[in-house]
């Protein structure tokens, strides 16, 4: 699959991930295969991007597929 085709559905902001946030994931990894989601520098905070990457991922209970700069595509868990 062509991950720079892809839409981004969900953008996390300077509130960073929020429980809003990680529903709506979980709401759109059950209708959708994949996810393509996008940190904004600002919802950073002294944080590393690296860290809320994998905040994202054990919070939504996804697997990382593809992950470029800012960007990253899950999927869902079988």
């Amino acid at each position: 699959m062509n991950y720079q085709q892809m839409r981004i559905t969900v953008q996390v902001g300077k509130a960073g991930v929020t429980s809003s946030i990680v529903n709506e994931i979980k709401k759109q990894l059950k209708t959708r295969q994949k996810v393509k989601i996008k940190l904004l520098k600002g919802s950073l905070e002294g944080k590393d991007k690296k860290e809320l990457f994998k905040e994202l991922l054990i919070k939504t209970q996804a697997k990382l597929v593809h992950k470029v700069g800012f960007v990253i595509v899950l999927e869902k868990e079988k």
